[in-house]
Parts: structure tokens; C-alpha cells; sequence
């Protein structure tokens, strides 16, 4: 089993350990808020699932139909949960505006707040591990399902604050309040995980300190070649594809261009590890005097 798919497997797990505290949570209080809290654990849940699924299909070596591979399934495993949070946020929203009109009195509130902090506590230490272990891996599902987390640590944080100030201060219309503040912060974390996710499903290139690091490891390890025009990048998942036309000498053997295009290709995969290199060779009179000059 590999680490990313260890790591999917824990937040199923996690999710749903949270979801029972924050649902008891919730039935020993009544509060909507905290309602809300337990509704966006549920969401976890699933998207944690969709992840782990997403996660093993991308790892399946490429096939006769799939012949780049499957790593883009981890991006529709991220656009999914974006478009679950959203559902979420729409469904809290509604229970707000019925709270507003009927407000109530919370049972239990010491007790349910003290299950809702200990819930919130596991969230944050899971978030961590999810973001911290999905930027090593480079897995979107693994950094979408962390940074989700990290918005729901961060509205339960603010759940408790206003329902022990509801409690304290006996307005009983704080409790719907805060439950549509979750809504919004729900909503703005959905666009943020979806705008995330399409980047990479609409072949994004690398960044711009990435791809000048490309540059400079062509210039500087084509040694015999001439320049490299049209080069181009895209993402998907854990992998980069890189494709490029390097121009040499016309009297360059074809042994002497392969070489030359194992070395880069070696020092290119120093830096992106399993990295997907085309290089198309081409001879001096298809040089376009741009690009990347070899040093």
C-alpha cells in the first residue's frame, strides 16, 4: 500500500470518528450551529471516500486507452469534493434561516461544546498531516481534502466561540447566526478547492520558477545542441510532462543526439522526479533563434 493511499485511508477513518463526536454534539445541545459543524463532517466523509477511489485509479499504470495514464482522476476527486462543500453550505444555510425564525434554548451546552473542541482538535492535527503529506507526494485529492479541513477547524473554532456566547448571554438567535457564517466560509472554501482543481484538469503549466528552472537545466545540460524552442508543460496529479524541439548540428550523429537528450533528460528528473519527457530533435535550419540557448 502506498504512503497516498495509507494517508486516504486514515481520513475515512478520521472523518468518521469526527462526524460521531460532532454529531453527539449536536443531540446532546440541539444547537444549529453545531448542526452545521456535524453537516460538514459528513461531507468529509464522502469526499474522503471519492479521494481514496480517485487516488487508486490515478496510480494505475497507463493502458491501451489511457495510454498518458490515469493521474488526472485525482483532480475530479477535487472538483467532486468542491461541489459537496457547496452542497453542504446550502443545506446549513437552510437550517439558519429556519433557526432565525424559530429560536431555541441549547440543553447540555458545557458538555456538547467540550465534544465539538475535542472533535475540532483531530481535525486540525489531520488537516495537517493531509496538507503537509499531499505537497510531498504532490497529490491534489490529499491537498484538497487538507485545506477543506482547515476550513472546518477554523468555522468549528468559531461554532464554539459563538455558541458559548449565545449561552452566556442567553441570545438565542447567535445560534442560527453562526451557522450561516459557516455556510459562507463553506462556500468560499468549495470555490477555492473547485478553481484549484480545473486549473489542472485545463493542462496549466508549471510555475514560473519552475519552468525558468526547466530553462536554465536545458541551457546548461544540452551541451552540443544548439537551442530548444516550443517548450511546453502541463500537470496532472504527481506527474509533469514536459515537451520541447532541440536543435542541433547538422552533422550531429543520431547516437551523439541521444545522448545529449539522456543527459538533459537525467538532470530534468533531478529536479521533477518522474517526470514525462518528450524531446523531438530537429536539425540546424529549424532553428528559430528563441527559446532556450544552449550555453
Amino acid at each position: 500500500m502506498s504512503a497516498t493511499v495509507r494517508i486516504a485511508t486514515g481520513s475515512i477513518f478520521v472523518g468518521l470518528v469526527v462526524l460521531a463526536l460532532k454529531a453527539l454534539s449536536w443531540w446532546l445541545t440541539g444547537s444549529i450551529a453545531l448542526l452545521s459543524d456535524a453537516l460538514e463532517s459528513t461531507v468529509n466523509v464522502a469526499t474522503a471516500v471519492a479521494a481514496l477511489i480517485a487516488i487508486r485509479v490515478a496510480a494505475r499504470p497507463a493502458d491501451r486507452e489511457h495510454p498518458y495514464g490515469h493521474h488526472k482522476a485525482e483532480f475530479f476527486s477535487a472538483v467532486l469534493e468542491g461541489v459537496m462543500i457547496i452542497v453542504a453550505a446550502l443545506l446549513i444555510m437552510r437550517e439558519a434561516v429556519h433557526g432565525f425564525f424559530n429560536p431555541r434554548v441549547l440543553d447540555a451546552p458545557l458538555e456538547g461544546l467540550l465534544i465539538n473542541i475535542a472533535a475540532s482538535v483531530i481535525n486540525g492535527w489531520w488537516c495537517w498531516v493531509l496538507i503537509r503529506g499531499g505537497r510531498r507526494l504532490r497529490s491534489p485529492a490529499l491537498v484538497a481534502d487538507g485545506h477543506h479541513l482547515l476550513s472546518d477547524v477554523i468555522s468549528s473554532g468559531g461554532v464554539v466561540i459563538g455558541v458559548a456566547l449565545a449561552v452566556i448571554t442567553g441570545w438565542s438567535v447567535l445560534d442560527p447566526a453562526l451557522a450561516a457564517l459557516v455556510a459562507v466560509n463553506i462556500l468560499w472554501s468549495g470555490w477555492r478547492v473547485m478553481k484549484s482543481s480545473l486549473s489542472g484538469l485545463m493542462d496549466e503549466a508549471v510555475s514560473e520558477d519552475m519552468m525558468e528552472k526547466i530553462r536554465s537545466t536545458i541551457s546548461d545540460e544540452a551541451t552540443g545542441a544548439i537551442e530548444a524552442h516550443d517548450l511546453r508543460t502541463r500537470h496532472a496529479g504527481p506527474k509533469t510532462f514536459i515537451d520541447f524541439h532541440l536543435v542541433v548540428d547538422g552533422q550531429t550523429t543520431v547516437d551523439q543526439a541521444h545522448d545529449i537528450c539522456d543527459r538533459v533528460e537525467r538532470a530534468l528528473k533531478g529536479h521533477l522526479p518522474g517526470a514525462l519527457i518528450t524531446i523531438h530533435v530537429e536539425p540546424e535550419h529549424k532553428a528559430k533563434h528563441s527559446g532556450v540557448l544552449v550555453i
